[in-house]
């Protein structure tokens, strides 16, 4: 059986990618941070707040299964060609995660400049930002997990690669437990090894933890890795002459029982390893793994299976162009917040003028809140569906 071809006939691959970039463009610029609903909200420590926490660990599974997709033409062995173009990709999707901070602080410091300085000294102060700019983030996680899962995908043989989660996952475990890790404060071993590391200058500031920590990147590559050999498990069998419906219930069963396995464990395991996103716990990968996988499964059935397909489209336009997407949105939330125009008696930003002046008086202040994240997902939908249309796809 081909996998790539099969693989290309499940639409709700590219369904579910479109969930997760347009609810992470969603949950990452509402109105205001003042006024978010409840379901909008991250965890401030422990615990698990659905969709919201949901949503970057379900993309990085399916980073998982695309990526065991993509390395199929490769047949799983490694090569210089393929490891050039492996390194190439995981530096490319680092260095654009810079890129963007960067760009939010430029941005920041040109919209508000020092009292008294000149053009100049603005522009040097608004361009030369490396001495405090966030060395990790969300893109430059990704390009690592894809960069670790890709070459171990080509150098390790399959059938090891479940004990080598286990050893990542129980190994990050003791380390949590030995290091004071589920402390919310500088003493977590995490916070201490990112400061010595990154510096404090370079770190996302959350009481001394950067949620896209160096040593929470380990479980983060198990996550990935997870994904990965439930692509394997998936795709990997199957009987020549199985006709589509046999092997989209095949697909189905397998997630559903992955689903109900690696969930009930990070439940049960909870009690003694609380669900954590910003340390990435182990309970946390087992639990999101165990949620993304059964809702593929539900995706296939509903899309693959029954055919409602009428309303995946609006997210289709996000899932074929993921990254792009992803960028695209972290680009225009920084542009619509630095952008001002002249307004009454001084001016107004982009974000401003949508948020105080178009929606504020119809919906309130919480309503108004989503309701301007909805309408900037739709903007960027907008954008996105014209590269859907054209059937134009932009990899990073």
């Amino acid at each position: 059986m081909n996998d790539s071809k099969t693989s290309k006939r499940i639409l709700a691959l590219d369904i579910l990618r479109g969930v997760t970039i347009a609810g992470m463009i969603m949950v990452n610029n509402p109105g205001t941070w003042a006024h978010i609903y409840a379901p909008l909200r991250h965890a401030e420590w422990n615990g698990l707040t659905p969709p919201t926490d949901l949503i970057f660990p379900f993309f990085m599974f399916i980073m998982g299964i695309s990526t065991y997709i993509s390395l199929k033409k490769y047949n799983f062995e490694f090569s210089p060609a393929a490891g050039m173009k492996i390194l190439k990709r995981t530096i490319l999707i680092f260095l654009i995660g810079m890129a963007i901070g960067w760009f939010s602080r430029f941005c920041y410091y040109w919209t508000a400049p020092t009292e008294g300085i000149s053009f100049g000294a603005q522009l040097w102060e608004s361009v030369w930002t490396f001495d405090r700019i966030r060395i990790l983030g969300v893109m430059q996680r990704l390009a690592l997990c894809y960069g670790a899962t890709a070459i171990i995908a080509l150098t390790m043989k399959h059938r090891h690669i479940p004990y080598l989660i286990a050893t990542l996952l129980i190994g990050y475990f003791i380390l949590l437990v030995c290091g004071n890790g589920f402390a919310y404060n500088d003493t977590n071993v995490l916070s201490i090894v990112d400061r010595a590391i990154l510096t404090p200058a370079h770190m996302y500031k959350d009481n001394g933890i950067d949620p896209e920590g160096i040593l929470s990147t380990i479980p983060s590559i198990a996550h990935v890795l997870l994904g990965f050999c439930v692509g394997r498990l998936m795709l990997e069998s199957g009987k020549a002459n199985e006709d589509r419906a046999s092997l989209l219930n095949s697909h189905l069963i397998k997630l559903f029982l992955v689903g109900t396995i690696l969930t009930f464990a990070g439940f049960l395991l909870s009690y003694g390893c609380p669900f954590n996103k910003k340390i990435w716990s182990p309970t946390f990968v087992l639990v999101t793994c165990g949620l993304a996988s059964s809702f593929l499964a539900l995706l296939i059935w509903i899309i693959d299976v029954k055919g409602y397909k009428k309303w995946s489209r609006f997210f289709e336009s996000f899932g074929i162009n993921p990254l792009f997407m992803y960028v695209l949105g972290g680009v225009l939330g920084i542009l619509f917040g630095s952008i001002s125009f002249p307004w009454g008696e001084g001016s107004i930003s982009i974000h401003g003028f949508l948020y105080q002046i178009l929606l504020m008086p119809v919906f309130g202040e919480t309503g108004c809140s989503l309701a301007y994240a909805l309408l900037f997902v739709a903007i960027n939908w907008y954008i996105g569906y014209q590269l859907y249309k054209r059937k134009i796809y932009i990899k990073i």
